[in-house]
């Protein structure tokens, strides 16, 4: 595949760069590559030109490895920050329940109310709203699939190891037999 001419002048990994902006997501190398019509080889070597590019600046701003996965990110660090500047407002369930879903990364709806009851749906309808799910309809069946957005990924940078944290936490929740409290229920 022969690399198409630079968009605007723009080198190649300042192209990178734009496209994991964009995408405010983790991509592989491959799906980057595909994403910028280049081959993986070139894709590689601008990728760690970028990062190398990074990696000695002064600026907020990284690009983080994880696996096979590249993304812009905030640097470490910078969490509190963001909390400051773009506080989240959902409620405890909600964020409970969208812990749920960043846990199994994709689940079908009917399966979520399973698991956090009958006020999984004020929460899904809060979370739809402020952008942080998506939702569509199963192909085969008469639920819906949730996978996390765009803005989620953007909003709560969070490595696997807090995830598995995340998860080692509710499941040790799901077990204990104590009723929902009144913040999982919706409001009246």
């Amino acid at each position: 595949m022969a690399e198409p001419e630079p968009f605007c002048g723009l080198s190649l990994p300042a192209r990178l760069e734009a496209i994991l902006y964009l995408k405010g997501r983790p991509l592989e190398l491959g799906e980057l590559a595909a994403i910028a019509g280049i081959e993986r080889d070139a894709t590689e070597l601008a990728l760690i030109t970028l990062m190398a590019d990074y990696a000695h600046r002064d600026t907020a701003l990284e690009i983080h490895q994880e696996g096979q996965r590249y993304a812009l990110q905030l640097r470490a660090g910078l969490g509190d920050l963001v909390q400051n500047l773009l506080p989240v407002d959902l409620s405890i369930a909600s964020l409970r329940t969208l812990a749920t879903i960043a846990l199994k990364k994709r689940l079908l709806q009917s399966e979520l109310v399973e698991l956090r009851g009958s006020g999984a749906y004020e929460h899904i309808k809060e979370l739809l709203a402020q952008d942080f799910i998506e939702r569509r309809r199963q192909s085969d069946g008469r639920s819906y699939w949730l996978s996390l957005s765009e803005k989620f990924h953007r909003t709560f940078s969070l490595k696997a190891d807090d995830l598995a944290a995340l998860g080692s936490r509710l499941a040790a929740a799901e077990t204990d037999a104590s009723p929902p409290t009144p913040e999982d229920e919706p409001d009246p």
